[in-house]
């Protein structure tokens, strides 16, 4: 029989693998997705005109993808740094800003109460702030960590995937930190994700369900959020594909991702949908 964990194990002194950490964080959002969809299924109750609980599942898969990102990215670093104290404290941080923030979701949404833009009640108001904090952490140590990789990655990654990593990681933060405090602050249109057009989420686009009827600043965030995968996923391919032209390939692919990103934020703030249905 396995013995129990200790308090002089790794995790008890809280130790613990950051990437390993990080993925046990993301296992946990895959069992919280289970009781997420079966409420959504049976659960008639509407926030915005759509699901109380499209929330929690969106959150908890876009959680997913970016936990399972960064415990991959550690890997291109040398083990000193991967391990370290910076390390082990972004990913600590990680963890519980995400498990903060997807429980109070779960929480709102069986209670039938939005979560963002909610400042009705002092606790709401309080939780709100502190999903704000959580969100901005997670972010920034995304940067943190894209800047080791591009400063200190280890002998075994490729150029193109160390430069992948740090561009796709520093971009991708600093665009999504700016588009969403843009959402956070209202300066735009008032607080949300909507710019003109009918303010709710009926009818949207399927799956992610982005306003068809005006502009929806979550697009522009979703690309810019998606670019600490993409940017990276095309430095690894290209170091396998094209290892003599990786950086220059890589450096197109970011610049394209700014691009892209900067179009959809504009196409936005004309008050335009994506797709118009």
């Amino acid at each position: 029989m396995t013995p129990a964990p200790s308090l002089s194990t790794p995790i008890a002194r809280g130790r613990a693998d950051p990437a390993e950490l990080l993925l046990m964080t993301a296992a946990s959002m895959a069992a919280l997705m289970i009781p997420s969809a079966l409420a959504q299924s049976i659960d008639p109750r509407l926030i915005n005109e759509a699901s109380v609980w499209d929330k929690p599942l969106k959150f908890e898969a876009s959680l997913i993808v970016h936990l399972v990102t960064m415990a991959l990215v550690l890997r291109a670093l040398p083990s000193e740094r991967r391990d370290g104290r910076i390390s082990r404290g972004i990913a600590l941080t990680t963890a519980f800003f995400a498990l903060t923030e997807v429980l109070y979701l779960i929480i709102q949404s069986a209670r039938g109460r939005a979560s963002h833009f909610n400042t009705e009640t002092p606790v709401e108001s309080i939780m709100y702030s502190i999903m704000g904090v959580g969100a901005v952490s997670l972010v920034i140590g995304s940067f943190v960590w894209g800047v080791m990789v591009w400063r200190h990655a280890s002998d075994t990654t490729g150029p193109g995937t160390r430069l992948g990593v740090g561009l796709g990681l520093t971009l991708g933060s600093v665009m999504t930190l700016v588009i969403a405090g843009l959402m956070s602050s209202g300066a735009i249109d008032g607080p949300g994700h909507w710019v003109g057009g009918i303010r709710s989420d009926a009818n949207g686009l399927p799956l992610v369900g982005w306003s068809s009827t005006g502009g929806d600043l979550r697009v522009p965030h979703f690309f810019a959020t998606h670019t600490m995968q993409a940017v990276p996923l095309l430095g690894l391919i290209a170091d396998r594909l094209a290892p003599g032209q990786a950086r220059a390939i890589v450096i197109g692919g970011a610049a394209l991702s700014v691009l892209v990103v900067a179009g959809l934020f504009l196409q936005a703030l004309a008050g335009q949908p994506l797709v118009r249905l």
